[in-house]
C-alpha cells in the first residue's frame, strides 16, 4: 500500500532522511548479499522513522563508479525492488526511490510496485555533463509517459535543478529560476536545489530564487545541518538529509541514532 507523501508549497515542512543501499552485486565496491544490503537498509529506515523524520529515500550511492540510463543492468532494479518491499513493510512513513544514474524509470517501476510515494530525478529538464558523462537529453517526455502508461501517476516526481556533480556549462545562461520554470512547464512535481556536490551547503540565495520563480514544492538536496536547517526552511518545503546523520557526518557511514534525533530536534525544538 502506498502512503503519500503529502508536500505542498509554503505549507508544512518535512525532513526526508537518505538511506543509502550497499553497493549491489554488479558494482566494484559490492561486499555485501542482497540479503545483508536489505536487512542494513531496512535497519536504517526504521531508525530514522523513529527519529521522527517523515519520509525516506533509499538510493544506491555505494554504486560509484555509476552507470547511466540503459546501461543499468537488471540486478540494481531487482535489488532495489527487495530492498523497497522489506522497508515497506517495515515503517509506515512515506518512502522515495533514486535509481543512480539516470535510473528514472527504474525507480518509478521500484516505487510503483512497491508502494513509493515519489522519485527523484536528476535530469528531469536540460542537457549537462556529469561525472559519469554527458546526459544529453531531458528524462520529463519519456518519464511522465512511462509514469502515464504503468497508472503510477500518484508517484511524485521530485527534481534536481542543475544537479550536483556536473557542469553545468552548457546551460550557464540560464539561472536556477529559469530552470525551476522549465521543470514546472514540464510537469515535475517539486523541485530539489543542491550544492556541488554530496554533503555541500546548498546556497540559500539559490533556494530563495527558486521560491520566487515557481509555485512548486522546494526541496533541498544536500548539506543540510542543524545549523541551517532554519534558515533553508525560509524558503524551503522540505529538507533531504544525507551525510549530517551519519556516523562522523559522512555519508558513506550508517545512520547514526544520536544524530538524526538532533536533526530532528534542531528542528522542531
Amino acid at each position: 500500500m502506498t502512503i503519500p507523501f503529502e508536500l505542498q508549497s509554503n505549507a508544512d515542512k518535512k525532513l526526508i532522511g537518505m538511506v543509502h543501499v550497499g553497493a549491489l552485486p554488479s558494482a566494484p565496491n559490492n561486499t555485501q548479499s542482497v540479503a545483508e544490503m536489505i536487512a542494513q537498509a531496512t535497519k536504517e529506515a526504521k531508525q530514522l522513522q523513529a527519529a521522527g523524520f517523515d519520509a525516506i529515500i533509499i538510493e544506491n550511492m555505494h554504486d560509484i563508479p555509476y552507470v547511466h540510463g540503459d546501461a543499468l543492468t537488471p540486478d540494481i532494479t531487482s535489488a532495489m525492488t527487495a530492498v523497497a518491499c522489506s522497508i515497506a513493510d517495515a515503517i509506515s512513513i512515506p518512502f522515495g526511490v533514486q535509481v543512480l544514474s539516470g535510473g528514472n524509470t527504474h525507480a518509478l517501476a521500484v516505487a510503483h510496485s512497491t508502494g513509493g510515494a515519489f522519485i527523484r530525478c536528476e535530469n528531469f529538464v536540460f542537457a549537462h555533463v556529469a561525472d559519469e558523462g554527458l546526459l544529453p537529453k531531458a528524462e520529463a517526455g519519456g518519464l511522465l509517459r512511462y509514469r502515464k502508461s504503468i497508472g503510477a501517476q500518484s508517484v511524485k516526481v521530485f527534481c534536481d535543478m542543475k544537479k550536483k556533480h556536473a557542469s553545468h556549462a552548457i546551460t550557464g545562461d540560464l539561472s536556477i529560476a529559469e530552470v525551476a520554470q522549465g521543470a514546472k512547464f514540464f510537469g515535475a512535481d517539486g523541485i530539489i536545489i543542491t550544492g556541488s556536490s554530496t554533503g555541500k551547503q546548498t546556497a540559500i540565495g539559490d533556494v530563495r530564487e527558486a521560491r520566487e520563480a515557481v509555485d512548486l514544492p522546494i526541496l533541498v538536496g544536500s548539506g543540510v545541518s542543524p545549523d541551517n536547517a532554519g534558515d533553508l526552511f525560509e524558503f524551503a518545503d522540505a529538507l533531504i538529509v544525507g551525510s549530517w546523520i551519519k556516523v562522523n557526518g559522512h555519508w558513506t557511514n550508517p545512520v547514526d541514532q544520536d544524530r538524526a534525533q538532533e536533526m530532528v530536534r534542531s528542528c522542531r525544538g
